[in-house]
């Protein structure tokens, strides 16, 4: 008790002294504003692995994921059974695909394996025209591995204590975070710490200056206790500033834009914890290349932002996603082939995933719910962030408005694909349809050699060169 008692009179003196006085207010009363800069932001996504646990360079594989984190194209022998699901090959086909040979061919610089799985993985439907990844009911369920555990991090967002929901670290049932439930184990978001390869690439292009996330709470009250207070979160243009020693500086300047991406809340403080209403939420989500960089669009959302006693906070933002969002963002940034093969997943068994545990947004017309509820977190560092000198808009890139006009299209397409169940073409701008290495892929999954080399890891030398440009580094 006394222990509990000290930690909070520390995290109102840290809380206090990173709290500045605002302009006085209608009526002259003195406000206060506590502002915050997003310095890591991954789904809550619990790991729950054993801090003893030793076998080599292995980690423990976690209660809630107890036979580990997805497999999906990274040996043989699993490759092999997700092609045997294909209606159309054979046996003999499905062996030579799951086990492509090295002899004889000029080995690509991604590897064999790397293009041939790729190439096959895109037609994968119950015809051999139908691309996949835009089309995923077509093709067979390879199965998701799922969370079991009952621990997970979320808000209640339907006000409902049900059988498949969660419980809060701190006790509190009802947790609805059915995303956790449906990806928890998906190998490229799940590890301890956040070091997920893609949790780890988002933030690190994150604070390399792809977007910029603020939070500012202010109040009219005691900012320790102040149940009439304000919660505004949304993109800020100004690039992330870092220390000497790299890490996130403390109180940097940053504009809040206020035209997209950009929600206000009520919200209540309490103890130095602060909770706002339910309400619509919009704000920057997770990317890590400039065409996926959109607006989350938290339905029914809550945000919780609690102080820690360096002056930092964690903040946990919930509600409930448009499954089809979540799916675009993961599967199109390059293609679907390009990131199943690169990071162990299989976009076709994420579908499902989400289908099975959608619980929100529920769509009369199909008579399925559209939505489905998640968490994310985020470490914050403090910050001073104001409002900019004059209304402004998100800055856009022009070179590449092309890339992001593909996203969309592509994204569109699969949209309309899983909403009619009709199979739709693949965009003639689509990344699905892009070189890579040199190769692209035809109907039917077959690899075609020698095209021009566009697309993911294209060298974009060449063409500035011709072009009479300076030549660029290329895009990882």
């Amino acid at each position: 008790m006394i222990k509990r008692a000290l930690t909070a009179s520390c995290i109102a003196v840290i809380a206090a002294s990173y709290t500045h006085a605002a302009p006085p207010v209608k009526g002259g009363e003195k406000g206060w504003v506590r502002g915050y800069v997003v310095a890591f932001y991954d789904p809550a996504f619990r790991y729950g692995g054993r801090a003893d646990y030793s076998r080599g360079t292995e980690i423990e594989p976690g209660i809630d994921c107890p036979h580990g984190s997805t497999v999906h194209f990274a040996v043989p022998a699993q490759v092999a059974q997700s092609f045997s699901l294909i209606r159309w090959r054979t046996p003999a086909e499905v062996e030579a695909l799951a086990n492509p040979p090295a002899t004889g061919l000029e080995r690509d610089p991604a590897g064999v394996y790397f293009h041939t799985w790729r190439a096959a993985s895109a037609y994968r439907g119950y015809n051999r025209d139908i691309e996949t990844y835009i089309n995923p009911f077509a093709a067979e369920d390879p199965g998701q591995p799922e969370v079991t555990s009952r621990i997970g991090e979320g808000f209640n967002l339907d006000g409902k204590i049900k059988p498949g929901d969660f419980v809060s670290p701190d006790g509190q049932k009802g947790i609805d975070n059915q995303l956790y439930r449906a990806w928890g184990c998906d190998a490229p978001w799940r590890g301890a710490n956040g070091n997920g390869t893609l949790v780890l690439r988002s933030n690190d292009k994150m604070l390399e200056g792809l977007y910029t996330i603020v939070i500012r709470i202010s109040g009219n009250k005691d900012p320790m206790n102040d149940d009439d207070a304000t919660l505004e979160i949304g993109y800020s243009p100004d690039q992330i500033m870092k220390d000497a020693r790299g890490n996130v500086g403390i109180d940097y300047s940053y504009r809040i834009l206020k035209s997209q991406q950009y929600t206000k809340l009520r919200a209540r403080i309490k103890d130095g914890i602060g909770e706002t209403e339910q309400a619509d939420i919009h704000m920057p989500q997770i990317a890590w290349f400039y065409n996926q960089t959109r607006d989350a669009f938290f339905r029914q959302g809550k945000i919780r932002v609690v102080p820690n006693s360096d002056g930092t906070g964690a903040g946990l933002v919930g509600g409930y996603r448009d499954f089809r969002d979540v799916y675009t963002q993961n599967a199109f940034t390059q293609s679907g082939g390009v990131q199943g093969v690169r990071e162990h997943e299989d976009h076709v068994a994420l579908y499902y995933a989400l289908r099975r545990h959608a619980d929100g947004m529920f769509n009369a017309k199909t008579g399925r719910y559209d939505g489905i509820s998640s968490a994310y977190r985020m470490k914050l560092v403090p910050a001073f962030v104001v409002d900019p000198d004059k209304p402004m808009d998100i800055p856009l890139r022009e070179g590449d408005t092309p890339r992001r006009k593909a996203f969309d299209n592509t994204a569109a397409a699969m949209i309309r694909a899983v909403d009619t169940l009709v199979p739709q073409p693949v965009p003639s701008d689509s990344g699905e349809l892009a070189a890579v290495d040199g190769i692209e892929i035809a109907p039917g999954g077959t690899p075609i050699r020698g095209r021009e080399r566009r697309g993911y890891a294209r060298d974009r030398a060449a063409a500035d060169k011709a072009k009479g440009a300076p030549a660029q580094p290329a895009q990882p």
